[in-house]
């Protein structure tokens, strides 16, 4: 699955990836007042309107942009329904030919982790058959229970040619209280790169290694480091635009082939038709401003790169 993302990263010539972690106050009103006049002001309408503003958006950029990534919380928040919305998109998005980045951040040890790396990438036996339950391209995953935690996944990943992205260094402004510490005179976030690198020498595609590593777009310096520890990891690079990174803040983040790392934007992109520069689209118009978005995003990024790699 590495090396479909990295064909699609090229026939796009586009290193990004949109996060569909869509809120209620995203959704225009006409979408949810649509919504509600079938299912009521209930969960079930809420994951409804969800649906229906995520495949607006898909619909209107998937000719742009090789992956997209949302995230779980988003849709669990409305319950089994919600769950249900997350489940449409994922599958929509997939038949829209576009790589799904399952923002799951799971991580347990042993039968639990197993558990968590056959629902989202694995297939499940039902006595004699099997069958795919999420069925994400990649799943985000937490390593601070250690490696019987993160080795699960690459057990399943191994088995369907699929991958993980392991949180190293996270774009939210406390990660230092962790991340940070000294660890034989290492930063921890260091340490976990080592290991990232690890891992990936045992499961990898033709030139990047299927265990990637989530670094946060607000710590270029880190980044900067990171890139050097990682050498074959891909990168998901959370934090654009909302959080604070431009595309000049990145240019780290990738190897001298351009390739290695893929910039998410969540809100800056789903939530465009509220921002000031694209609320000539207004309200009925939201997938166009995603759209517009989306291609400010790609010419930010392609010409920061261009200017330097």
């Amino acid at each position: 699955m590495i090396d479909r993302l990295i064909a699609k990263i090229q026939e796009t010539k586009a290193p990004i990836v949109v996060g569909l972690d869509p809120m209620l106050s995203y959704v225009p009103e006409q979408v949810q007042r649509k919504a509600f006049a079938e299912y009521g002001e209930t969960l079930a309408g809420a994951a409804e309107a969800i649906w229906q503003f995520n495949k607006e958006i898909v619909d209107k950029t998937c000719d742009l942009i090789p992956a997209v990534k949302p995230q779980i919380a988003m849709y669990e928040q409305f319950g089994i329904e919600g769950l249900q919305a997350y489940k449409k998109t994922v599958d929509y998005c997939k038949s829209k030919g576009l790589v799904v980045i399952g923002d799951v951040k799971r991580g347990d040890i042993g039968s639990t982790s197993a558990a968590y790396a056959v629902g989202h990438l694995g297939r499940v036996q039902v006595g004699s058959r099997t069958y795919a339950g999420f069925d994400e391209d990649f799943a985000t995953v937490n390593p601070y229970l250690g490696s019987d935690g993160v080795k699960p996944f690459i057990e399943v990943c191994k088995q369907e040619k699929k991958g993980i992205f392991v949180l190293v260094k996270t774009s939210n402004p406390s990660s230092g209280e962790f991340q940070d510490r000294l660890i034989d005179g290492k930063p921890l976030y260091e340490l976990v790169g080592e290991k990232v690198a690890q891992w990936g020498e045992e499961h990898m595609g033709a030139s990047y290694s299927y265990v990637g590593a989530v670094v946060g777009a607000t710590y270029p310096e880190q980044g900067k480091t990171l890139r050097k520890v990682m050498p074959k990891a891909f990168i998901l690079v959370p934090g654009y635009g909302a959080q604070g990174g431009k595309g000049k803040d990145l240019v780290h983040f990738f190897n001298e082939d351009g390739l290695g790392a893929i910039v998410n934007s969540s809100r800056g992109i789903i939530a465009a038709w509220k921002q000031e520069a694209y609320a000539k689209y207004g309200a009925e118009h939201f997938g166009e401003a995603s759209r517009a978005a989306v291609e400010a995003m790609i010419a930010d990024i392609r010409g920061a790169l261009e200017g330097e790699l």
